[in-house]
């Protein structure tokens, strides 16, 4: 049997689950780029362009729970593939779209796939690693978090400007085919559980996430005050004490009952909420000052965002050593620190700076920063959590992200309103104010999401850890 393990938790697996990942991960920035060439082709309006990323985010972020349980109850390798087999078919859909019907069913299609494999392979990760093996793991796996949103902007920028905006899509074809054939011959298939799925805790859930990230988005585009986005949020709250309710009085709960009781998971993916908003906050912003101030194309955006990238991946392999050998508050401290420094660099900049030198090291910082945080968040909720749990917990930890993308992109939107459509040239306020919010917000998780982790090492068993 432990020969089968070691020859099951290979590295190559893990390179494996990681592309299938790092794909999901692509698809929330990518489409940004490819947005403004997209429009005019398909002839979308305003709204039906917010849409297209909004149609991916509400499906993805809405269903993970729900499958992260199913990989739970139907076996992990079985959901993995399905979703990789919805993900896959819906890319090529979306790819040869030709009017906004179609671009936004398949951007649905697409999130409804991603929440499948994406809960799917993070539990595969965490229960074919173990010991030491796990941690490295689980450091990689934060990599590809942070470091998906950066390659996005660059991949986006080289696909659009080269063969065009379809190969956004088309290019997650071959990759999903070739992926799906090799997890079919290296991953054994999983055990099922006995159990039933919690239907209307299901949908009730579901809801609950749409409505929060649909009030986000409304947020950053109609305003915080607007009736829309206030209605959402109500919405939301009323779907939530309902979700609650209901989970109590299931025999089967979507989330197994004690996984919300456990400091490491709460405070887990609270690590994640707050590392994914200020990441991906920051690209957006980032990304907007560069193409609507300083006149960068997409793709010379995306070459400065790639030393943000290696920051993200070198800084995610320290972390991983460094929980290791001092714990996870130590960590936390210092890279949401780290962040914070960062963002209070960027705050400084200039209407006519130099973009590589104003932008930079400020942003290499703060996502050197946040991809430690990425690291700490997967390391902490999946090390403490048994196998059978490990679905339930994952679809909970990539929720973290989903609403922390929504919530940052929100947030800065409103912040920088006025100068995100200003002329070149002008003044830059909107923009300080934004990143002056972010150090701001960055230092003050540094204190408060370093108290709320437990203190000490995590530990490094052989086996899993149990949850009683």
């Amino acid at each position: 049997m432990e020969h089968h393990h070691e020859r099951s938790g290979s590295w190559g697996t893990l390179a494996l689950l990681c592309l299938a990942q790092f794909m999901v991960i692509l698809d929330v920035t990518v489409v940004n780029v490819a947005l403004p060439k997209m429009s005019d082709d398909l002839r979308l309006d305003a709204g039906a362009a917010t849409w297209v990323v909004t149609a991916y985010t509400l499906c993805f972020g809405g269903l993970l729970v729900l499958g992260g349980r199913l990989g739970d109850l139907l076996g992990r390798r079985a959901v993995f593939l399905a979703g990789l087999a919805v993900f896959t078919a819906s890319s090529l859909a979306a790819g040869l779209a030709g009017d906004a019907a179609v671009i936004l069913g398949a951007r649905a299609a697409q999130g409804v796939g991603a929440a499948m494999l994406s809960p799917a392979a993070l539990s595969i990760v965490s229960t074919l690693f173990h010991g030491r093996r796990r941690h490295q793991a689980l450091a990689v796996w934060g990599a590809v978090g942070g470091g998906g949103a950066a390659a996005g902007v660059l991949i986006g920028g080289l696909l659009v400007s080269g063969p065009g905006w379809s190969w956004v899509f088309f290019v997650n074809v071959p990759i999903g085919i070739a992926v799906g054939l090799a997890v079919r011959l290296m991953v054994p298939p999983s055990p099922r559980q006995p159990g039933r799925v919690d239907v209307p805790g299901a949908l009730l859930l579901t809801g609950t996430a749409a409505l929060v990230i649909y009030g986000l988005v409304r947020a950053g585009t109609a305003g915080w005050t607007a009736t829309s986005t206030w209605l959402s949020f109500a919405g939301a709250a009323v779907l939530g004490l309902a979700t609650a309710a209901v989970q109590r009085g299931t025999r089967s709960p979507l989330l197994p009952t004690g996984l919300l009781r456990r400091r490491p998971v709460i405070a887990g993916n609270a690590v994640m909420l707050a590392a994914s908003s200020l990441l991906i906050g920051g690209f957006f912003l980032t990304s907007m000052l560069l193409q609507h101030r300083f006149g960068y194309s997409a793709l010379r955006t995306g070459v400065l965002f790639l030393p943000v990238t290696l920051a993200t991946i070198v800084s995610a392999h320290l972390t991983g050593r460094g929980l290791q050998r001092f714990g996870a508050r130590p960590v936390m401290l210092v890279a949401f620190a780290v962040a914070a420094a960062g963002f209070g660099l960027l705050a400084r900049i200039e209407p006519h700076a130099q973009p590589f030198s104003a932008v930079l090291p400020g942003f290499v910082l703060a996502a050197a920063g946040l991809g430690a945080g990425f690291v700490t968040a997967s390391t902490s909720v999946m090390t403490s959590v048994d196998h059978a749990a490990a679905g339930g917990a994952s679809g909970l930890l990539n929720t973290g992200h989903e609403l922390g993308a929504a919530l940052g992109v929100a947030l800065v939107s409103a912040i920088a309103a006025g100068d995100l459509a200003a002329a070149p040239g002008g003044p830059l306020d909107g923009f300080t104010a934004a990143y002056t919010a972010a150090a701001v917000a960055a230092a003050v998780s540094a204190v408060v999401l370093a108290a709320a982790l437990p203190g000490g090492r995590p530990a490094v068993t052989e086996g899993p850890v149990f949850v009683h």
